[in-house]
């Protein structure tokens, strides 16, 4: 059951995507969305190594001022787009601003919300200071999620590719999404790959059956070849929409299983990702 969504608002630019995303969400639950808006002033203020004199220090303090400005310009565009996209919805809402680590208070708000959406690209910063290109695996390596990461432009969801490589992990992850009722009406493929056609039957067979033991009917798929090479080609030419993939937080950063491939989904992914190992 999805009661409460926190929802990421990051930058003004995928306010819009992440916003409507989770709105999809929301109303066939009656969930309530809570927008998180996160100011980090150590990384606003900071402006690298610099040398002494009244001159450099202005100019730093002029920058950090402008950052600070343009973070807060940003932060209300988004909250604003939020509540009207909430409102015109008629979901249920309310926007929290807060101060510090976003990776910290990400981490404490999940304990009280049933998954969150972020973006895949855009969490914090506000289009003031660069992202760091691991947010969201930090994200993810704090214990936050399950995880709903969208691209920046929106695009519903309408067809969902599980890739299931046959770990606890990757059945816990699919387990959870089938137990969360997300989209229960678009179809559903499990993709498996590697050589073992023997293998692979036996584990699809088994997944699909616990998708219908609640009610979701699936295709499965032997894919054949490696998914830290083949599953986002996979994914496009089938032209999903959303990709469920599981792993532990300590395997995906470790590539231990999708290889270079998880952080294409985590990265460069314009799919979005479901999270929940």
């Amino acid at each position: 059951m999805i009661k409460r969504i926190l929802v990421g608002l990051g930058t003004s630019s995928t306010a819009e995507s992440v916003t409507r995303h989770a709105i999809d969400i929301a109303k066939p639950h009656s969930a309530e969305l809570v927008g998180l808006a996160v100011t980090d002033p150590l990384r606003l203020e900071w402006t690298g190594p610099r040398p002494m004199g009244v001159g450099v220090t202005a100019a730093s303090s002029d920058l950090v001022r402008h950052r600070v400005e343009r973070a807060a310009a940003d932060i209300q565009a988004a909250s604003e787009l939020f509540a009207t996209r909430c409102r015109d919805a008629d979901v249920s809402h309310r926007v929290t601003e807060e101060t510090g680590d976003p990776f910290e208070i990400a981490a404490d708000l999940v304990r009280y919300h049933d998954m969150c959406v972020f973006g895949l690209h855009g969490l914090f910063e506000h289009d003031v200071v660069p992202e760091p290109r691991d947010a969201l695996e930090r994200l993810v390596s704090q214990g936050v999620r399950p995880i709903l990461a969208v691209a920046e432009q929106y695009r519903p969801i309408r067809r969902v590719l599980v890739a299931y490589s046959g770990s606890l992990e990757s059945a816990k992850t699919f387990k959870h999404f089938v137990h969360s009722g997300l989209y229960a009406d678009v179809p559903v493929r499990i993709v498996h790959f590697g050589d073992d056609a023997q293998a692979a039957s036996r584990r699809l067979e088994k997944a699909a059956a616990f998708f219908m033991a609640h009610g979701r009917s699936v295709e499965t798929d032997h894919a054949g070849g490696s998914a830290d090479r083949d599953l986002l080609p996979y994914a496009n030419e089938w032209n999903a929409d959303l990709i469920v993939a599981g792993n532990s937080a300590k395997n995906l950063l470790l590539r231990r299983v999708f290889g270079e491939t998880a952080l294409r989904l985590l990265r460069e992914s314009h799919l979005p990702l479901y999270l929940a190992q």
